[in-house]
């Protein structure tokens, strides 16, 4: 692994597919309204689905920590969203995968300082949730 001490920026998926056995893959779109309805089953599923598309991003890094999260949500319409909803469950997921993978001991308040929420930016091309690691050193 290698030590970053510089900013690091992750871009994560706004939904993810599962696949059925006997249906055609349905889309899970990540938001806290939706994680609300998910059975406890499915929720493990669509986490591991998204830890998987993080791996690439993350494996074999280590933040120095503290860390501060600036979490950006980029929309693919104008309609109106609660960023809220949206990048509050992106940063869950998104800190699991970091312990997971060995880029910070944990993502408790001693590690993770602050969260910062900003969004509403629109990208049709790419929609996307954009997490910058800060490191505090």
């Amino acid at each position: 692994g290698r030590t970053i001490m510089a900013d690091v920026v992750i871009t994560c998926p706004l939904s993810v597919m599962l696949p059925r056995k006997t249906m055609p893959d349905r889309k899970y779109i990540i938001n806290k309204n939706n994680e609300r309805n998910w059975h406890y089953i499915v929720s493990n599923k669509i986490k591991q689905v998204y830890k998987e598309a993080l791996r690439e991003q993350l494996e074999g890094l280590t933040f120095t920590h503290p860390i501060k999260l600036k979490l950006v949500y980029f929309k693919a319409s104008n309609r109106r969203s609660d960023r809220t909803n949206v990048l509050s469950q992106h940063e869950k997921f998104a800190a699991d995968a970091m312990v997971e993978f060995g880029c910070i001991p944990d993502d408790n308040d001693d590690v993770i300082l602050s969260s910062h929420y900003s969004g509403g930016t629109l990208d049709r091309e790419n929609p996307r949730v954009e997490i910058r690691v800060v490191q505090d050193n």
